[in-house]
């Protein structure tokens, strides 16, 4: 039977060496999203929540759980494996933007749509840089663009892939207050236009309010906010 979350997280804990020796980053974790659900995970720096997006989505492999993304376990997946699982089906906006610094604002967008051999990639990312007002910067690098066009660029490269999921993490944390505004509306928009899920990871209690679901991190351990 396929699992109807498209993300379960089952008692997932993390533990990272340090100097110091070994830091429990996460302890205990349970998490499910359904399929167009929109959670948040609020919580002090260094509680964990960029770690938990992290193990979600399969760039770090938890030490103990289970991750189970559409149905299907993380566990034995290599590193491939995990990239494979996540193609055009889930995608990421990070609060650094992650723009590849040599490619155009267009060429950024087309890239995970080539990867994922979409058709039409270049027409595809076009039109998605118009739908967040940026027809005008499709042969703009990151460098000629502000931080609020990046992160515009950014969420056009993540949900031009029609995503079933998407991990936010802190998307207007580099941003100053009125334009992360913008960029958080514009999100949601996109969000109810596509129908995808999201886990967000926020500092801003007023972005994570408009979540349906909204969890607090603390100590690593997640519980209703």
């Amino acid at each position: 039977m396929t699992d109807p979350a498209v993300l379960a997280l089952n008692a997932v804990g993390l533990i990272l060496p340090s100097s110091a020796g070994p830091v429990t980053i996460l302890q205990g974790a349970d998490l499910s999203v359904f399929p167009g659900e929109l959670v948040s995970i609020v919580g002090p720096s260094g509680s964990g929540k960029s770690s938990l997006i992290a193990v979600a989505a399969g760039l770090e492999q938890p030490t103990s759980g289970e991750v189970r993304l559409f149905g299907e376990s993380l566990t034995a997946l290599d590193e491939d494996g995990r990239a494979r699982l996540r193609r055009g089906r889930a995608a990421l906006v990070f609060q650094s933007f992650h723009l590849l610094p040599n490619m155009t604002a267009l060429e950024n967008v087309s890239a995970p749509l080539e990867i994922a051999r979409r058709a039409r990639a270049a027409s595809i990312a076009r039109d998605w840089l118009g739908r967040v007002g940026l027809s005008h910067r499709l042969d703009h690098y990151p460098h000629q663009l502000s931080g609020g066009e990046q992160q515009r660029v950014a969420l056009a490269r993540a949900l031009a892939i029609e995503p079933a999921l998407l991990f936010a993490d802190e998307p207007t944390g580099n941003l100053d207050q009125a334009t992360g505004a913008q960029v958080a509306d514009l999100m949601f928009d996109l969000l109810a236009d596509t129908g995808a899920a999201m886990v967000l990871v926020t500092h801003d209690d007023a972005l994570a309010a408009r979540t349906r679901r909204k969890l607090m991190m603390s100590g690593g351990r997640l519980s209703p906010a």
